[in-house]
């Protein structure tokens, strides 16, 4: 969730319209100012990372149908790479201007859905820095809110921000600011992660919440990139994290639980850890048993799989593990307390023969080819249409909420 997200910045229009997510018409964007009906609060709290400019933006719509997501995280907010107290996206595309990442924003609230919104992150000049007090930084983030008419932000305070005393001060006085003039907005802030649940500037931060009086929804830590590897060492750091949370505001176990949040790296992390389906399962059953506040996730751009599917390296727009598309999404859907669609396994079972009765004349599905809207393939004697984008979803496994139109026998 740190340095992948500067390794792979560069404003990506093309990418986006690409991906499908700048089909909306200036007017349609302008949707996305008007009032949401807001989801509840475990829904922003399930809400995975997207970033909708870069890392090759995947199609929201699409997910959402696939999983039954309806939340997502929208991925960053900074100051402007040239200086100034202003919100951009990704420090190069000012808020005040944005008509882009409010299309996405119209097609997923089209869809049942909303967005949270992040500030920070790990690359990038942050508000908090270049803002002169607490005040003038609500004030920018607050044109973020009024804009995109948000029901949730998420404020990622991490390196090197959060080394700066000054401007991790702004930072929190700003959440407390907004929580006062936004009443029912859900606020999370993510900081790193270490063994020991979170680090000395991660406790310096939560102190200086205490000191101004400031309580969130949930305080989540980022376990990975810190010496981790799998789900043990994940729910350990929790565990810590649980306790530094108690004796820094007083509070029992159970009510620090219910203020606390993870934030985990699908596949691959940034300094080679692995986490795999299983290690996303052994957190969310740890964190749903002890009733924590948030399950997310660094990020939806990499939630599918790379070619090969492990190639050795981290990238900041597939997993580095075998897997479906959006599989890792539906542990998110999961947690919010929905049911996710029943997908296909990560490895497809050898297909049966052939329905006989007719000549196939669409082209044999294959597991690793991409499809769009009308694409149509032949399949166990059958010719299937494509309602939407999808890749490896195998025709006939999903019911009738799957991707796959059945047009009958060849």
């Amino acid at each position: 969730m740190k340095r992948i997200r500067a390794l792979f910045c560069g404003v990506a229009t093309a990418a986006l319209a690409a991906a499908g997510l700048a089909t909306l018409t200036t007017g349609q964007a302008a949707g996305a100012t008007e009032n949401p009906t807001a989801l509840s609060n475990r829904w922003y709290a399930a809400a995975p990372y997207l970033m909708p400019l870069d890392n090759d933006p995947p199609d929201a719509g699409a997910i959402m149908d696939a999983t039954g997501l309806k939340a997502f995280q929208l991925a960053f907010i900074l100051a402007p790479n040239g200086g100034g107290c202003s919100p951009t996206w990704g420090g190069t595309s000012a808020v005040s201007s944005d008509t882009a990442v409010g299309s996405v924003i119209s097609k997923i609230r089209a869809k049942g859905g909303d967005v949270s919104v992040s500030i920070g992150g790990y690359g990038g000049t942050k508000l908090g820095q270049a803002c002169s007090d607490a005040a003038s930084t609500a004030a920018a983030y607050q044109q973020v809110i009024t804009k995109y008419r948000l029901k949730a932000i998420d404020f990622d305070l991490e390196e090197p921000e959060y080394e700066n005393t000054a401007a991790v001060s702004h930072e929190i006085g700003a959440a407390r600011i907004l929580q006062q003039n936004n009443p029912g907005l859900y606020v999370s802030v993510t900081t790193a992660g270490t063994a020991d649940g979170t680090g000395w500037f991660g406790k310096q931060m939560l102190n200086e919440a205490k000191a101004q009086g400031f309580t969130p929804n949930n305080f989540s830590i980022m376990p990975f990139d810190g010496g981790f590897s799998g789900a043990a060492a994940q729910t350990g750091a929790l565990t810590n994290f649980n306790a530094i949370l108690q004796s820094t505001f007083g509070w029992n176990e159970a009510t620090a639980y219910a203020h606390e949040g993870f934030s985990g790296m699908n596949g691959r992390s940034d300094s080679g850890e692995y986490f795999r389906q299983s290690d996303f399962q052994t957190v969310l059953d740890f964190a749903t048993s002890h009733h924590m506040d948030r399950f997310t996730f660094w990020s939806l751009n990499r939630d599918r799989e790379c070619s090969p599917p492990d190639n050795g390296k981290t990238s900041g727009t597939c997993s580095s593990v075998p897997q479906s598309a959006w599989e890792f999404a539906k542990y998110s859907v999961t947690f919010a307390g929905a049911t996710p669609p029943t997908g296909p396994p990560t490895t497809p079972p050898t297909s049966p023969s052939p329905t006989p009765g007719g000549s196939c004349t669409a082209a044999a599905w294959s597991g690793a080819a991409v499809y769009t809207q009308g694409n149509t393939v032949s399949h166990n004697g059958h010719t299937w249409q494509a309602k939407w984008w999808t890749q490896n979803e195998e025709p006939g496994t999903t019911g009738t909420w799957g991707v796959w139109q059945d047009e009958g026998p060849c």
